[in-house]
């Protein structure tokens, strides 16, 4: 399962109601934030999220409602908390300014005791885990090297507790031992292979996060079969040609994407103060029902087949 916390859900600026673009995904332990826009670090307080272990950030593209944010972030990360390493994934372009902005101005003259590393990113496997990988792939916006994130558990097959009972496997390490797909040997002796108490394999959960993307159709493949999409959706279809000349998608393309790749939930983000959160709705969720816009603050929980709001 995985959890995405909205921090910031507004567009190029802020709102009364909406702070910039930043969001957090929580798979077990692991953490991962993704663009830190302005004011990141109030929310991620105001969220009740904290800092700890927030050592792993994703960045999407460099404009500044993106990025801004990290300023403030990784000198209170610095000074106030105990992290020894903390690592920022971009493409060069974004980290570019990230340089700039944490080496030239926030910590110029003082490296801290702690190691900063900007990653340059490459299409392909960001983080592989024990059950879970983080893939980065290429998303058209109007800035080089942009990038969207592919969160996915490795499939799995389930554990048949029936079949066990059957064979009158006891409780114990054996079990985990068969979940592994390892053989074991009974205290009476007997050998079971994990073919007699294992079932079909299943598909692990596939999440998918969009920022700003200025065309579907190259995304339509990677997105594909997800149980959730996160995606913006800065403009409604009555202004397509503006949506087109900044690089950005209205509420009407990304629904017809998630339709198109047969999502299971398509969650918007990115959303302008031209309109109002009722308008985007009503626009996506006539091509693709299963739409939400997101709020900040918003917590979603995905699982295989399955999100929901928490």
């Amino acid at each position: 399962m995985f959890e995405i916390v909205f921090l910031g859900t507004s567009a190029s600026a802020p709102s009364m109601h909406r702070g910039l673009t930043s969001q957090v995904v929580l798979h077990g332990e692991y953490r991962f934030l993704i663009d830190a826009g302005e004011g990141t670090q109030r929310q991620i307080l105001k969220s009740g999220l904290g800092f700890k272990r927030l050592d792993r950030i994703l960045v999407t593209h460099g404009h500044l409602d993106h990025i801004l944010g990290l300023g403030g972030l990784i000198s209170t990360f610095v000074r106030w908390e105990a992290m020894d390493k903390i690592l920022i994934l971009g493409g060069k372009s974004a980290l570019d300014r990230i340089r700039d902005l944490l080496f030239g101005v926030v910590l110029k003259g003082k490296y801290p005791p702690v190691e900063i590393t900007l990653q340059n990113l490459k299409p392909g496997p960001v983080f592989e885990e024990r059950d879970f990988t983080v893939t980065a792939f290429p998303v058209s916006h109007r800035t080089p090297d942009c990038y969207g994130f592919v969160f996915e558990e490795l499939s799995r097959r389930p554990f048949l507790p029936e079949k066990a009972q059957v064979l009158k496997i006891p409780p114990g390490p054996w079990r985990g031992e068969l979940v592994r797909g390892e053989s074991v040997t009974l205290p009476d002796g007997r050998v079971i292979d994990p073919e007699m108490v294992l079932g079909d394999e299943q598909p692990g959960t596939k999440f998918v996060h969009v920022g700003d993307a200025g065309r579907t159709d190259n995304l339509l493949e990677t997105i594909r079969g997800a149980d959730a999409l996160v995606i913006e959706a800065t403009y409604l279809e009555t202004e397509k040609e503006l949506a087109e000349q900044f690089g950005h998608l209205t509420a009407h393309q990304a629904a017809d994407l998630a339709v198109q790749a047969g999502v299971g939930t398509l969650i918007l983000t990115h959303i302008s103060r031209r309109y109002r959160e009722e308008q985007v709705l009503e626009e996506a969720r006539s091509i693709f029902p299963e739409t939400f816009v997101a709020k900040d603050f918003d917590r979603y929980q995905v699982k295989r087949g399955e999100c929901k709001k928490v």
